[in-house]
């Protein structure tokens, strides 16, 4: 949702009618109203009910089923509304009726949100004690709506035990239907208005010398510190980009240390003053993950005394309200980097000199301030900076500076980071040909494991565990060398599984290879296809996604793939799978339905702490602090009695991952495979100028005790690799692991 400030003109705007408040519209997927959203499982089932009902076809109903039911628990329907009108009070009015509501009470509920996502105001008709069994009647709340309301939240809650069902929602402003409401004004940011380099800088660099390259450094963390600490830049009374661009030139001709402070003082005096900030202290220590890098603030070799006392006054008062350039995403939190212009119409695919300096810039101060990991970089982000502005300046083709930023993006060492494979430039580099034999590296050797197609894999003449040797008559070492630093990843194993799906791939239909089969090296001229020919899928661990999720495995064990797994499926799966003698479960893929919660309540016999994150502070840049841990929590029947084994490898990725640590917390669960992709935390994206788009995990994930997963992965408690003597033999040695562990009393 956009964040506005106060200008000086303003219009009208368009009213927004709001979403299903009558239930007429059903979302047939989820069987709820459009635009409603519930919780998938928390012990209470929310849908519409067309029996009983105030008015229309359907009522919306929520049902405790959970017995007993788990303390802290309720059952809650929600629906955003953007405010897009004025007054002095917002109310709420609905329908309830209830059935047998015991041990609290029923009601409607609304929240008025600023834009951060932080609550204004609440009610949730708790004074108003509904409970028993009542029949139909109109409730209202009412809460006043102050200026800096952006968002409002509201449905129906049960934190009790029973049923209650909702009926004829109404929002009022100020005792008027929500259509008859004032509107508010459009409010335009000044920055909005600075169109002076919208498709180019106009600026033309040659070889930096070592003095401009130390003043572009430096201009680069100063300009970075304004963009997200200056009140007046969070207000959108600049756009950050012009600035930069007008002040380049002056900065890159300084002659000294003096000259160039002189220049940035002067700049940063000009954004406005800034008011003192009672408000802005520092975080206690025992809850922050990570605090900002800002050494450089009183470093005497880049900055004078006086331009350092500005900015670290700055610090001391930086901006505590919404900002123009960044946001908390809604419900997660993590990064939302907004009104950043992505230049999409720059000639050629490739943005001018100032433009590229721009995208340096723009992307190393998102991770300086925004990345939760950066300390797990493994080197000096700062020194990053300097070494790479000589590149984004020398880059002269449309590729060149697309393989400066992936580069750049690769140095962050984490695998949600890549550019979007949509990128013409990138794309027309590696080629639109595929060969249709699947690459995993196995024993350390690029081999051939799976075909992308049943015919046109076999018709090459490769065998499933025949070695790779050469491709296109370069070695797969060399490949390798001149790849690992364009391939972003968090770890090398998963790095290796990136070059892989790719090593293979080429701009023409031929390739020539070398492999290795039976002590022999034999040559092969194959065929390569467009990626429409081919089933690429089976890089992700899901080759047919109508596969069934759920089968039995001889000797009564159930095997539930979590590629195909759909939440409305579990409780049949999970009922067949009591009378098994044990349950493996399969994350060797990114699982097709989130069912963190909804599956570990049929293995849990008690609450488990499962995870904490680690939150960008959007008043205070740089710094993340650790949430309360998360849990998972038992179901209403008898947790599963059989040997739980969970599989994963490097394909298990994100949100892979995230459900192997809520597993993990389960009692008895062994997980067998090895080191996943070491990436979780929900994804930010960035663009950069000339539409490069490209991602970075957004918040940080750890294990209740603190331990790390980026970069680490999920670490198997029981190591299985696939070997080149199982994948000649067609087997699945980790799933035969996996079975002996269950079948076994002990496995050595």
């Amino acid at each position: 949702m956009p964040l506005l400030v106060t200008s000086l003109t303003a219009q009208a705007q368009q009213a927004v009618p709001a979403p299903g408040l009558d239930f007429e519209q059903l979302n047939n997927k989820t069987h709820q109203p459009s635009g409603w959203r519930a919780p998938a499982d928390n012990g209470y089932q929310v849908t519409v009910d067309s029996v009983v009902k105030y008015q229309g076809r359907y009522s919306l109903r929520i049902q405790s089923v959970a017995t007993p039911r788990q303390e802290g628990t309720y059952g809650v329907a929600t629906v955003q509304l953007p405010v897009y009108f004025q007054g002095k009070t917002v109310q709420l009015h609905g329908y309830l009726k209830t059935r047998n509501v015991l041990n609290g009470t029923a009601g409607i509920w609304l929240r008025l949100n600023d834009g951060q996502g932080k609550a204004v105001a609440f009610d949730n008709m708790h004074l108003q004690n509904v409970q028993g069994t009542t029949d139909w009647k109109r409730y209202t709340i009412s809460l006043p709506l102050a200026p800096e309301v952006q968002e409002i939240l509201l449905g129906g809650t049960l934190p009790a035990t029973g049923t209650m069902w909702v009926d004829q929602l109404e929002v009022t402003v100020d005792d008027k239907p929500l259509a008859q409401a004032a509107l508010r004004p459009v409010k335009h940011y000044k920055a909005e208005q600075d169109t002076s380099f919208s498709r180019a800088s106009g600026i033309s660099l040659g070889k930096l010398s070592k003095q401009q390259v130390e003043n572009l450094a430096v201009l680069g963390r100063v300009w970075g510190f304004a963009k997200y600490y200056h009140p007046a830049v969070a207000a959108g009374e600049h756009n950050l980009d012009a600035c930069l661009l007008r002040l380049l030139p002056q900065v890159l001709a300084s002659a000294s240390l003096k000259a160039r402070s002189q220049l940035l003082s002067a700049w940063l005096t000009s954004l406005g003053p800034i008011p003192a900030c009672a408000a802005c202290q520092e975080p206690a220590a025992d809850s922050t993950r990570l605090q900002p890098d800002l050494a450089w603030l009183t470093d005497k070799r880049q900055v004078t005394p006086a331009l350092s006392q500005q900015l670290t006054y700055l610090r001391a008062h930086r901006n505590q309200g919404p900002h123009y350039y960044v946001a908390a995403a809604p419900y997660a939190g993590n990064p939302l980097f907004q009104h950043e212009n992505a230049y999409a119409q720059v000639p050629g695919n490739l943005p001018d000199d100032g433009l590229r300096l721009l995208a340096l810039y723009r992307y190393w101060n998102m991770i300086a301030y925004f990345f939760p990991y950066r300390y797990a970089i493994e080197e000096d982000w700062q020194r990053v900076l300097p070494e790479f502005l000589p590149r984004f300046v020398a880059a002269r083709t449309a590729e060149q500076y697309r393989l400066a930023v992936l580069s750049l993006v690769t140095r962050i060492n984490d695998t949600h980071a890549y550019i979007l494979p949509n990128d013409p430039v990138l794309s027309a580099y590696w080629g639109s040909y595929f060969a249709p034999v699947q690459i995993r590296f196995v024993e350390g050797q690029a081999v051939v494991t799976e075909y992308y197609d049943p015919s046109l894999g076999p018709a090459t003449g490769l065998l499933k565990g025949d070695v790779v040797v050469s491709v296109d008559g370069r070695p797969v070492a060399e490949l390798i060398a001149q790849r690992r630093p364009l391939t972003p990843a968090s770890n090398e194993v998963t790095r290796l599984r990136n070059i892989a799906r790719e090593l293979l791939r080429g701009r023409t239909p031929q390739l020539q290879l070398v492999v290795q089969r039976a002590g022999r090296e034999l040559p092969f001229t194959i065929t390569r296809y467009p990626a429409g020919q081919l089933n690429l899928a089976l890089n992700n661990g899901t080759p047919d996604p109508k596969a069934p999720a759920w089968h039995k495995l001889p000797g009564n064990i159930g095997h539930l793939t979590l590629g195909t797994i759909r939440n409305k499926e579990l409780p049949a799966i999970m009922q067949d799978a009591q009378a098994t003698k044990g349950l493996i479960i399969d994350i060797r893929n990114y699982p097709s339905d989130f069912v963190v919660f909804a599956l570990t309540k049929y293995l849990l016999a008690q609450p488990a702490d499962f995870v904490r994150f680690s939150e960008p502070q959007f008043t205070y840049p740089g710094v993340f602090k650790l949430a309360a841990p998360l849990q998972v929590v038992p179901g209403r029947g008898p947790a599963y009695a059989g040997k739980v084994v969970v599989l994963v490898n490097e394909l298990s990725q994100s949100q892979s991952e995230y459900t192997a640590m809520a597993l993990q917390a389960v009692p008895g669960v062994t997980v067998v495979g090895s080191t996943t992709a070491g990436a979780d935390g929900n994804v930010s994206a960035i663009v950069l100028p000339g539409n490069v788009n490209t991602r970075i995990s957004g918040l940080g994930v750890y294990y209740p005790d603190g331990r790390e997963t980026q970069r680490v992965g999920i670490v198997p408690d029981l190591e299985v690799k696939p070997t080149l003597k199982g994948i000649r033999e067609g087997r699945d040695e980790v799933l035969e692991r996996a079975v002996e562990l269950i079948t076994k009393a002990s496995i050595p």
